[in-house]
Order: structure tokens, then sequence, then C-alpha cells
């Protein structure tokens, strides 16, 4: 009798939220392999079967050892901050084969060339300095079969089991084929699209507008002046993909439009909770310090400010942000300065 064919794990790198919400998701159809760093944290998995305070089937294994994990998993889904994704794709690299699929969870940017200048204040970005993590997949691997999972994904909704939509972006069907069989289920419909550079900044830019609609709300401003903000600032999101290469597509869609309103208008935003936050007097270091994850839009925004320079973008909600955020600018004087902007046309990207 022919011996039955195992069925192989499905890795999740990074056991942050959205890495266990993902991992938690994965486990409705296959079992899952999760990588972290912390051995304690690993062993906390395994005997415990809990992470974040929520409860983990027991055929989600945790485990330390990247390449065990590389040897074990054909797809893995890394998951990690934007600022440690091509360090962590160092490290699994020599482990990885073209039979390799990945797709990534993380809505930042990558930054190569400006030496270390972390502030980026007066750098010269390009486009050849900014990177997509896909496109840091395809640098630092012999992997080509690589994807993006994007769309309104708040980590603590997932984990609560409520109803929501991705969208998995890819250049291959088959890609988008593997991420809708392992993760689709009656609460989580998976999209699919070949937008993929559109998806990957639609998910990195929104994070920048969601924290000027927590300031808004952190002032106690209306869902009328928010709305605006949420608007107007999907065009500057599109200008910024348009500026690097992409279309206006992906943005109208799940991974744009579908994202930025959920990130924008939900106090489960570490985004919009760190502008609000900001809003109420805290200091940028000390929401940093305070905050057990990082708001991505943060450096985003340092990036999104430095890029609108280099091509001579307009984009004042960018701008106005990055005075409050960075340079202590007075939310009552930047909100005037936006209400008298010069807009020309509401739509001029269709």
């Amino acid at each position: 009798m022919q011996a039955e064919k195992k069925v192989q794990p499905v890795g999740v790198i990074g056991a942050g939220s959205f890495g266990t919400s993902i991992a938690k998701l994965l486990s409705e159809n296959t079992d899952v392999l999760l990588y972290s760093r912390k051995a304690e944290l690993v062993n906390h998995i395994n005997t415990k079967h809990e992470n974040l305070g929520i409860e983990l089937p027991t055929h989600i294994r945790a485990t330390n050892d990247i390449q065990h994990l590389a040897e074990q998993c054909s797809l893995l889904f890394p998951i990690v901050p934007s600022s440690n994704f091509r360090d962590m794709m160092r490290s699994i690299s020599p482990y990885l084969r073209p039979y390799h699929m990945l797709i990534h969870g993380t809505k930042g940017i990558d930054l190569t060339g400006i030496g270390d200048d972390v502030e980026l204040q007066n750098t010269n970005l390009q486009r050849k300095n900014v990177h997509t993590m896909s496109e840091v997949i395809l640098q630092e691997s012999v992997v080509a079969r690589v994807g993006c999972l994007s769309g309104p994904n708040l980590s603590s909704e997932i984990m609560e089991g409520q109803p929501t939509a991705t969208v998995i972006a890819s250049k291959f069907n088959e890609v988008i084929k593997a991420g809708r069989k392992v993760l689709d289920s009656n609460r989580f419909h998976v999209f699919g699209s070949h937008e993929i550079l559109g998806a990957e900044l639609a998910g990195a830019l929104k994070n920048v507008i969601a924290i000027g609609s927590g300031i808004l709300g952190g002032a106690r401003f209306g869902k009328n002046i928010q709305a605006m903000l949420i608007t107007r600032g999907l065009t500057e999101m599109v200008y910024f993909g348009k500026a690097l290469g992409s279309n206006s597509r992906a943005f109208i869609g799940t991974a744009g439009i579908g994202d930025l309103v959920a990130t924008a208008t939900s106090t489960k935003s570490r985004n919009y909770t760190f502008g609000v936050r900001l809003a109420q007097g805290q200091s940028l270091q000390e929401i940093n310090n305070s905050m057990p994850e990082l708001a991505e839009g943060v450096r985003t925004l340092k990036i999104m400010r430095q890029l609108a320079i280099h091509y001579k973008l307009h984009v004042p909600i960018t701008q106005m942000l990055y005075s409050v955020v960075f340079e202590d600018f007075e939310i009552e004087r930047a909100l005037n300065y936006l209400m008298k902007y010069p807009y020309a046309v509401d739509v001029d990207f269709l």
C-alpha cells in the first residue's frame, strides 16, 4: 500500500499581532509553523497555545529555527516590520529555493543607498532608493514567485473572527491560487489582483493618512473634515503611486480605498491611535516608547515627504502632517492651511 503523502505546513514569519492573526486564519485550512526569533515566546506558544492573549489551535506550532521553517514550508507568509524586512530576508535566503512561494503581509517601504541618515532629512530620495517588500524578496533570494497580502485587515478584528476581505496581489496566478486555498474561509474572502506594485504602495501609504485622520479624531473634529482628509489623502496616495511607477487601479479597490477606510477610522489601528495620542498632547518619543508595536506610518511619512520634494508633488496633506508630527506645527494652523489650499478639481487621476 502506498504511504499517504504528508501535507506540508504553511509558514508565517513574525509572531506579532498581524502575523499571529494570519497564522490563526491559516489554521482553519492547514497546519501552520509560526517563526519568532524569541526562544521564550516560541516555548510559550508551544506549551500554552496562546499569543497576545489569543488562544491558538494546537496545530499552530512555533519555531525559532529559520532553516527548519524554510525546509518544512514551501509557502511562506513573511510579516515583519519594513525596517527589519531586508535583514529577515538575508537570514532566510540561504535556505530558500526556486520552488518556494512568498506572500508578504508587510505594509511599509524599504530604503537603500542613503547611508546612515535614519532621520531622512535633506535626503534626495528617488525610485532607485525605494523598494517594496516583494522587490526586497526578489533582490535578496532566488525566489521568483512572490505576492503581497493587502486590504482592510485589522489584526484584532481578524482574531475576533470578524468578517473581512483581503487582496493577494501577484504577477503569478499560481501564487494567488495558493494563497486563496489556505486563507479563504466563510469570514475571510480573498480577492486576486495582478497589480502588485499598486497594492503594496497603497498598503504603505494609507498608514500616513490614517495618522492624519487620528489627529483629527484626537482633536475632536467631526466626520465631515475626516472624510475630506481621507478622500484627498487617497488622491495624494495615487500621486505617489504614479511617481513610483504604479497606476491608479489598485488604489480604488480593496487594497486601496478598503484598507484606507479601515485604517483611518478605527481605534484598533496603530496609525490612527498614534494620531489620536499626538493630538492629545503626547510627544512623538513618548508614543513610540509606549506602543507595543511600530506605527509604520511614522517612518513612511518621512519617506513620502522626501519623495514629494524630489518629484515635486503637490501633496499638501503629506507636507502638513510632516510639520505636525516632526516639527510641532499647530494642528489648528495646519487645518486652516488645508482648508484654504487651492484645490483645482475634486478627482483628477482617473
